[in-house]
């Protein structure tokens, strides 16, 4: 009994979509009715707010559930499954000739890099201490343990600071770095191309 009942239904719906299909065109639409219940108009109508807009809060787009461990290894080296992305080793490394340490081809050396920014950090607090945290127009000149200011003309050192620092200077760092260019600076203005294509 029940086995006809469905095949019985099973061709009332097959009759209906076919004679919708034939004259609407297409499947039957769905009407749906709402209704709306409409507040009375208070005595006082309420102010504006911003919390009329937003709510409880925004909803912003974020992700909803966390990628697992599996799908960014996936992302980051690939699967034999999909796209197998191997870890191609470094070419462009090289040897600093000064420290003797390993860094990528133009880049600084990270182990050069950090005994500067010490050495300069220290240089600039010995500044702060002496000279104070106003601006300094005049050039300062630094001076280690054992060394004399250098034979110039009185001209050469008008309007400049001296810091002295309490220790020896270190070997890798030259006096040349403290000293101004002796170049002129160029007045052309052609400029020439580089890195063409």
């Amino acid at each position: 009994m029940i086995p006809r009942i469905n095949q019985v239904l099973q061709l009332l719906r097959n009759v209906e979509r076919n004679l919708f299909h034939n004259v609407f065109g297409g499947p039957p639409r769905e009407l749906a009715l709402a209704y709306v219940h409409e507040k009375s108009p208070s005595a006082s109508p309420s102010k504006f707010s911003i919390k009329d807009i937003i709510g409880d809060g925004i909803l912003l787009a974020v992700p909803k559930f966390r990628r697992t461990i599996e799908r960014r290894w996936k992302r980051k080296y690939g699967s034999p499954d999909y796209e197998l992305k191997t870890i191609v080793p470094k070419t462009n490394i090289k040897v600093c000739q000064d420290c003797g340490h390993h860094h990528e081809k133009g880049r600084l050396c990270e182990n050069c890099y950090t005994k500067i920014k010490k050495e300069t950090e220290e240089i600039q607090a010995k500044i702060t201490e002496k000279l104070g945290i106003n601006p300094v127009e005049q050039d300062v000149v630094v001076l280690y343990q054992g060394e004399t200011l250098p034979d110039q003309p009185k001209e050469f050192w008008k309007g400049k600071r001296i810091i002295e620092m309490k220790k020896e200077r270190p070997q890798w760092f030259s006096k040349n770095l403290l000293q101004k260019t002796t170049q002129q600076p160029s007045k052309s203005t052609d400029v020439k191309p580089t890195d063409l294509a």
